[in-house]
């Protein structure tokens, strides 16, 4: 791929993202990750202090598939609808085919009740590599600007 196909790849796959969160589609979103994969929640704090403590943490994509089936089944949590805006993509050349994906994200939720707050403003840092003619995410860090979640962090950010 050249330079300008990697981008249209990847500013691609940030928008997939966020619409499939958005439209509920977390069974699609997990389609997004490699087997072997991590996805993240980090407080800016930590990241920058680099401490281990994670909001969320799923060291696999079978830890992805059993926290959105709880999200199904199990976790009451409150009913919302969540959008994403996602800006800036940037992208490098890392080791071993892995690309270094960086974006800054906010996102929105709005109850059931027709309110709309922002819920959280940070940046990922993710690692993503070409499987099968697409590009997967091996490493999704979500790094959140607000120290504290305003109510329970249950959808993926």
């Amino acid at each position: 791929m050249n330079p300008t196909d990697w981008r249209e790849a990847a500013e691609d796959l940030m928008a997939e993202y966020a619409d499939l969160i958005d439209s509920d589609r977390l069974e699609a979103w997990l389609d997004l990750f490699a087997e072997e994969s991590v996805y993240q929640v980090l407080t800016r704090e930590n990241f920058d202090q680099n401490l281990p403590a994670a909001l969320i943490l799923c060291t696999n994509k079978n830890m992805l598939r059993d926290r959105v089936m709880s999200l199904r089944n199990a976790n009451e949590y409150n009913l919302h609808y969540d959008r994403h805006l996602i800006s800036n993509v940037r992208i490098a050349a890392g080791e071993s085919g892995i690309l270094s994906l960086k974006a800054n994200y906010a996102v929105y939720q709005t109850t059931f009740e027709g309110q709309t707050t922002l819920f959280s403003v940070g940046r990922y840092e993710d690692k993503v590599r070409l499987e099968s003619g697409r590009l997967l995410f091996v490493e999704k860090t979500v790094i959140v600007d607000t120290f504290s979640v305003p109510s329970l962090l249950a959808t993926p950010l």
